[in-house]
């Protein structure tokens, strides 16, 4: 097991520990507009950690949620590059994302999902850089969305 699967499954366990278990027939993530709180952590710079507002909408759907969430942190090469091996397992909502390109950034992302809230961190590695940091995301079903996806409280 790598550093980065332990750390997942460590961290998987405290998101999952904090998230309101849902019922079998309850849709998880309602569609609608998000108000996230964002925290990019990058290792020791912990004084750095500034958390950061966001407001997003996540598309109604007509079942379970399993659609990846977006990177929210500014200036992030991520936040353009595809999700992939997207998958949902009850409350767990995991993908990759890898960006194009030799020595491109790529990251992994764990969620824990209720009806109306979400909690998830992200690990990434800057690619050529060798950079890595985790943005961490906490969000709440403020409102609606306007069928251009623009949040509506």
């Amino acid at each position: 097991m790598t550093f980065l699967q332990a750390a997942s499954a460590f961290i998987l366990i405290g998101i999952l520990a904090g998230a309101a278990p849902a019922e079998a027939n309850d849709a998880l993530l309602q569609g609608g507009a998000y108000e996230v709180k964002v925290r990019l952590e990058l290792p020791h710079v912990e004084e750095w950690a500034i958390d950061k507002f966001r407001t997003i909408c996540v598309p109604a759907g007509d079942g379970a949620f399993d659609a990846p969430l977006p990177v929210l942190s500014g200036n992030n090469p991520l936040a353009k590059c595809p999700a992939s091996n997207v998958r949902r397992d009850g409350a767990t909502l995991r993908f990759d994302i890898v960006c194009d390109g030799r020595n491109a950034a790529r990251a992994r992302a764990v969620y824990a999902l209720a009806p109306t809230a979400f909690k998830g961190r992200i690990w990434m590695v800057m690619g050529g850089k060798n950079m890595t940091m985790t943005e961490v995301q906490v969000g709440h079903r403020i409102g609606r969305c306007d069928p251009a996806g623009t949040p509506q409280n």
